[in-house]
Parts: structure tokens; sequence; C-alpha cells
């Protein structure tokens, strides 16, 4: 559990480092940013699957590229979902995305880094 809200914190703080650096997201209050951290975990978990087989042609014709695409839509279905969070069109939700994610590797190193130490 306790992995679980520190995966959540690190993805809101992706999410709240793309609204301060892209153009077109905004965030209006830090509730919103856990809440679509959390609802982003959740979609990533349930609906990106689906989807990436459901467009698993595309994605190998396009070298694996289409994911960045699946993952804005992500962002854009989160988006749609949290009033006080909105992203502005498939290009600042990828680069959202792109984001968000590499914050998660950062912090994915950290936690098993931490782990290690143990």
């Amino acid at each position: 559990m306790i992995k679980f809200i520190l995966r959540a914190l690190i993805a809101a703080f992706g999410l709240w480092l793309a609204a301060q650096v892209v153009p077109g997201v905004e965030v209006h209050s830090i509730k919103t940013l856990i809440f679509a951290a959390v609802l982003l975990g959740l979609v990533n978990a349930i609906v990106r699957p689906i989807l990436f087989i459901l467009t698993l042609p595309i994605t190998i014709v396009t070298l694996g590229l289409f994911i960045l695409v699946i993952n804005g839509l992500m962002v854009l279905l989160v988006a749609h979902f949290l009033h006080r969070f909105h992203v502005h069109g498939l290009i600042p939700a990828i680069e959202t995305s792109i984001i968000v994610t590499i914050t998660g590797w950062i912090g994915s190193a950290f936690l098993s880094g931490a782990e290690d130490r143990k």
C-alpha cells in the first residue's frame, strides 16, 4: 500500500512538472494532482493494456512509436474525467505522458535503491 502511495505521489509530481513545462496543460489544485495521478494509475492498469492489444499491428508497423500516442490518450482520458485538470490536445498529452514516464523511472530507481539498502 505504501508503494502505491509513493508511486502516486511520484506521478503527481510528474503531472505538476508537466503543467509547469508543457503549454496546454493546466492543473488547478494539489488535490486534483493527486486524484489525476491515482486515476492515471488505474487507467494505465485497466484501459491501456486493452488498447495496446487492439492497436498492436499499428504499434509494430511504427516500431513502437504508437505507444506514445496510447500514453497520450490515457492522459486525455484522465483529463476528460477530472474537471480541474485540462490538457488541450494530443501533443501536450503526449509530452505530459513522456514527463510522467521519466519521473516515474527516476522515482522507481530511488525506490528500488532504498529497498536494496535495507
